[in-house]
């Protein structure tokens, strides 16, 4: 089981239509996906029309009085399942910092992935949806996830949060996720733009060639609830979105890398 990890310090930058769009065609190409959606807001549930709301809210969850697989709904698209989002997910820094008897002992920054670890025979891609910022919950994703995928808009803003995130990650003991840059809200038109892509692609390894362009299809996904690739198939937002899982699928396979599989 591999886990990708939407993650950007800065809100904004399009890490839900990237979880989104690269679990859906995870799952086109036949792996069992499941997407987390970790962001209270519930931007990925919405999207999914799945209601954003977990039995027990997040702290049975972390808890463990209510198992992770329990939780799981099924979307309308074959070999991808979504875990929603709840608004109890606000308080995730809390409920994690605070363990109970069992938990005494437990590393508060490795729970989500000791959470994870039993669905590795059911599923082949997992995706995190996460929040913005640096806390409790954002540690736990990064190490849980065995890739960090962050959406960058070409600012020297974005290129200082990355900074930021690859020095903090460099810190860790032990097991590191990757890092994987890749371009978001591109507008070609902005010298700015052109100007930071072209500077980090030239002096640094890890950032995707493909951007994903600012367009009005991807604004859509609000009101069509679904990937683009499912709604707009032909059109440059889906055509961007399959050449940058084709990017990373390809630059992440490993020879340990799960098969598609075609039956759940």
């Amino acid at each position: 089981m591999k886990i990708f990890a939407t993650y950007n310090i800065k809100g904004g930058v399009g890490k839900t239509t990237a979880a989104v769009n690269l679990a859906y065609l995870s799952a086109a190409d036949g792996y069992r996906t499941l997407l987390w959606d970790l962001d209270p807001q519930g931007a990925a549930s919405f999207l999914f029309r799945i209601k954003p709301r977990v039995k027990g809210g997040g702290k049975a969850l972390i808890r463990g009085t209510k198992a992770l697989d329990e939780a799981i709904k099924g979307t309308d698209f074959e070999h991808l399942d979504l875990l929603p989002a709840d608004f109890t997910y606000r308080n995730m820094d809390l409920i994690l910092g605070t363990p109970n008897q069992k938990q005494a002992e437990k590393n508060p920054t490795r729970q989500l992935a000791q959470l994870l670890r039993p669905l590795a025979g059911e599923y082949d891609h997992v995706f995190l949806d996460c929040p913005p910022s640096i806390s409790l919950v954002s540690e736990n994703i990064m190490h849980a996830a065995d890739v960090l995928l962050v959406p960058l808009i070409p600012t020297t803003l974005s290129v200082r949060t990355l900074d930021q995130l690859t020095e903090f990650v460099a810190g860790f003991d032990g097991k590191r996720p990757e890092i994987r840059a890749f371009f978001s809200m591109v507008d070609r038109r902005k010298r700015l733009h052109q100007e930071i892509t072209e500077k980090l692609l030239a002096e640094r390894s890890g950032v995707a060639a493909t951007p994903i362009p600012a367009l009005s299809q991807i604004e859509r996904m609000s009101v069509e609830r679904a990937p683009v690739s499912a709604f707009a198939p032909r059109g440059q937002a889906a055509r961007a979105f399959g050449a940058l899982w084709s990017e990373l699928s390809t630059d992440e396979k490993t020879a340990d890398e799960p098969e598609p599989s075609l039956s759940r």
